[in-house]
């Protein structure tokens, strides 16, 4: 290719990169717009097109509430075009960003203490995002976050809403388990100091997956997002902001395990019906009545 027209495509491919991280989702190109240019040869993965639209496809209807499926839940459709570029850019980012986090020890006393990290999980271009506080022992185990019992509950959550698992992204505040004394059961919650100190991996998933909404599942991952330390019942059902994105927060779906009480469950799907709305995903007059008490 000819160093000019070289220059020209780099110069395109950057200010498009330059419209996206802007929250442009389309350009539109007047007819002839090639008239006088070299030719050109843009991949279309690398997300030059006509409309350089990142829109994501419809989601799909709900299930029953906080259960397992009775058959598997349809899958997103296709939008009928190659995946955009952003999309494989962003899977490039977190991929990168899984490798620092891997080797991270800033906190010598986790990094020796955990079996791996745990980064995070689910599509890279995801609307919705999930944070936890910090891994447990069967997410160290099996290096992927919220995959416990907890972890099951807030899957069939998302299904409730009509998605599956793999169309948001799930993380947590901190990537490594918090260390405990040996022969110690259970978890402990991260102190403000790792948080703060472990944070900046999570800001910058954010940055990379540019969600929509974020829900903040607990009190401790409200705090390490936002520093606020007051209680879920006192702020969840209002969204915060997360620099610039809206947050809102919610109970941890293990607190609804150790407090298995259907007001609690109604709370919580509230909350979710906010996201669902701030989404415009469709809500059928079933999912509003989840949960729902008599008196």
């Amino acid at each position: 290719m000819p160093k000019d027209s070289e220059q020209l495509r780099a110069t395109l491919l950057a200010y498009v990169e330059t419209l996206r991280r802007a929250g442009r989702r389309s350009v539109r190109l007047r007819p002839g717009w090639r008239k006088g240019l070299p030719s050109l040869s843009i991949p279309q993965q690398e997300g030059v097109s006509e409309s350089l639209s990142d829109a994501r496809a419809p989601l799909p209807t709900a299930k029953a509430p906080f259960q397992e499926p009775t058959s598997e839940p349809a899958s997103l459709p296709s939008s009928g075009s190659s995946e955009p570029t952003d999309q494989s850019e962003s899977s490039r980012r977190l991929e990168a960003l899984r490798q620092t986090t891997a080797g991270c020890r800033r906190c010598a006393h986790l990094a020796g203490f955990r079996s791996q990290v745990v980064f995070g999980v689910g599509n890279p271009h995801a609307r919705l995002l999930f944070t936890g506080e910090a891994p447990g022992a069967e997410e160290d185990r099996q290096g992927e976050p919220f995959v416990g019992p907890a972890g099951k509950l807030l899957t069939r959550m998302i299904q409730a809403m009509g998605l599956q698992r793999e169309d948001v992204y799930i993380a947590n505040i901190l990537k490594c388990r918090p260390d405990l004394p040996a022969g110690t059961p259970g978890n402990r919650k991260p102190t403000p100091e790792e948080m703060e100190t472990c944070l900046p991996y999570l800001r910058e998933q954010i940055a990379i997956i540019r969600p929509e909404v974020i829900v903040a599942l607990g009190a401790t991952a409200l705090e390490g997002l936002t520093g606020l330390r007051k209680g879920i019942s006192t702020l969840r059902g209002t969204f915060l902001d997360f620099q610039g994105t809206p947050l809102l927060p919610t109970f941890h779906p293990s607190y609804l395990l150790h407090k298995p009480d259907l007001r609690l469950k109604r709370q919580v799907w509230e909350d979710l019906l906010l996201v669902m709305e701030r989404l415009n995903l469709p809500i059928s007059e079933r999912q509003r009545g989840y949960f729902l008490t008599k008196d």
